[in-house]
This record gives C-alpha cells, sequence and structure tokens, in this order.
C-alpha cells in the first residue's frame, strides 16, 4: 500500500493561497504539480520540487486529487470549461457563495467529476499548521478517501453532503470575526477619548470576547429548541444597557451607528413581545430580510 505522503496532487491557481497551499503539500512529501496562467508565479515552487503543467489537462492527469484556488468560480468554469474532467475529483477553495456552489458541482458532475466544494478560514502563512482549518462539503466518500492527504493543509473540516456549506460556513465565520473587531474597534474609539491606547484595551477586550463565547453552547440550546427564559438577563434590560452607550458615545463625539444598530433590532423584538424572553431571541430578528 502507498504511503499518504505518496500521493499525487495537483494545485491550479498560485495566487498567494495557492502557492501556500502547493508548498504544504511539498512541504509533506506530496509530488505536487501546479499550474497557473502566469506561469513565472510557480518559480520558488518548481525550485522546491514542484513540476509545472504545460496545461490544464495535463495537470488534471498528473494529480489524484486537483485543488483548485483562483479568482472566483466565473473564473472556474472558464479554466475548465473546455478540458476533459471525467472521473477526476476535485476540491475547489474558491471563494464564492452557497448558490455557486451548488451550481458548480452540479456543472461539475454532469461533465463526470467527482467534486468537492471547500472554503479556507486561515491566512496564506498559516496553511500547513493546525490553525489553517480548511471546510469542505460534498460526497462523504470523496472526502474520506482523499482526507489524509488534505491533511496536509491544516485541520481538515467535512461539514456534510450539501456542497454549499462550506461556503456558508465561511461567511458565518466571517461574520464572527468582523463583529468581533468592529466591537473591539467601538470600544477602543471610546477609551482613546481618555488616553487610553488600543494595546492597553485589547488584553481586557480579549477576555470579553473570550468570556462571552462560553455562552455560546447555552444560548444554541435556547435556539434551537426555540424557548427563551431569561436566565441571565431579559432583553429590555440589554435594550436599556445599550441606550447607555448609545449616550456615551454620543457624549464622547464617537460613531454610534453601531450601538443604535443593535438597539433598533432589540426594540423591534420587544416591540414584538419579546421583552421578558433572553438575549438570543433576537435570532427572529436576524432571521428576517431587513427591507429598509
Amino acid at each position: 500500500m502507498n504511503n499518504a505522503t505518496e500521493t499525487s496532487v495537483t494545485v491550479i491557481g498560485l495566487g498567494l493561497m495557492g502557492q501556500s497551499l502547493a508548498g504544504a503539500f511539498l512541504a509533506a512529501g506530496h509530488p505536487t504539480t501546479v499550474w497557473n496562467r502566469t506561469s513565472t508565479k510557480a518559480d520558488r515552487l518548481i525550485a522546491e520540487g514542484a513540476r509545472l503543467a504545460p496545461t490544464i489537462g495535463d495537470a488534471l492527469r498528473a494529480g489524484s486529487i486537483t485543488i483548485i484556488c483562483v479568482t472566483d468560480y466565473p473564473a472556474v468554469r472558464e479554466l475548465f470549461g473546455t478540458n476533459d474532467v471525467e472521473g477526476t475529483t476535485l476540491l475547489n477553495l474558491t471563494s464564492g457563495d452557497s448558490a455557486q456552489a451548488r451550481e458548480t458541482a452540479r456543472w461539475f458532475a454532469q461533465r463526470g467529476a467527482n467534486y468537492l466544494d471547500g472554503a479556507i478560514m486561515a491566512i496564506p502563512q498559516a496553511i500547513g499548521t493546525p490553525d489553517a482549518v480548511i471546510l469542505h462539503s460534498g460526497p462523504q466518500a470523496d472526502s474520506d478517501a482523499h482526507r489524509s492527504t488534505l491533511e496536509a493543509l491544516g485541520t481538515v473540516t467535512y461539514l456534510g453532503a450539501d456542497h454549499g456549506l462550506a461556503s456558508l460556513y465561511d461567511v458565518a465565520g466571517l461574520t464572527m470575526m468582523w463583529s468581533i473587531l468592529n466591537a473591539w474597534l467601538q470600544g477602543t474609539a471610546m477609551l482613546r477619548t481618555a488616553g487610553v491606547d488600543a494595546a492597553t484595551f485589547a488584553p481586557f477586550a480579549q477576555l470579553m470576547a473570550t468570556g462571552v463565547a462560553t455562552w455560546l453552547p447555552g444560548y444554541a440550546e435556547q435556539i434551537d429548541s426555540g424557548s427563551f427564559p431569561a436566565e441571565v438577563a431579559a432583553l429590555e434590560t440589554d435594550a436599556r444597557t445599550m441606550a447607555h452607550l448609545i449616550e456615551e458615545c454620543e457624549a464622547l463625539g464617537v460613531n454610534a451607528e453601531l450601538p443604535k444598530l443593535m438597539k433598533a433590532m432589540a426594540d423591534r423584538s420587544i416591540a414584538a413581545g419579546h421583552g421578558g424572553e433572553q438575549y438570543p431571541v433576537l435570532i427572529e430578528e436576524f432571521a428576517k430580510p431587513h427591507h429598509g
């Protein structure tokens, strides 16, 4: 039986992320073939032992699994439109939305390819370490067949048969990232008015973010059960505190758009009769489209 690191792989697309993906496979001992429109982007990888394929067709034939990491989904269609993909296994790590992922999965399936769709939750420098989370979804058999190979990239996480799940998790994760960063920036802007610099506030903010994160499993149980008893605080209490936050921001001359948005959503929920329930009841507001 071949050792896992003898499995050949192909990487198509050599931007910063694609180069990191190919580099991680090489570092793990996988024979690695690469292709990119601008072939000079492969120079460093070739020096490290990669093979540059002259065409996408050659690249596809070289690897037991082909990793795609290009600009967007239309670029994927453009690159593969004239190539025979029947019998190949593809993992598309190109960024896009869940509808594009599902549509692209159907497009490749019609052409006889085994297709997994994925998302990278990491910066290029983290690829090849456990900090790099590689999400993917699609047929579990295809995932299982190549899992040991993909583990060269980081922490491999299979989400299910729905090809759109990886993209949905990706944007849901980005929502968390931007929300935490925006909250920290809001607090930093407020504290700067008192001469407190960002570096001083950062450890306290980190403790707050870590502490709030511990609430998530319990809050998730309330959301999934549809019952929101006020075990910690009622939403109407949170709304009063939000009003204090807005007042403080305005008194300090700091932008209050973000806290006003939070309070507007809480006020709508209270008006709908949920003031005595706990904060996760706001899921009902987040689940509604906003009509201005």
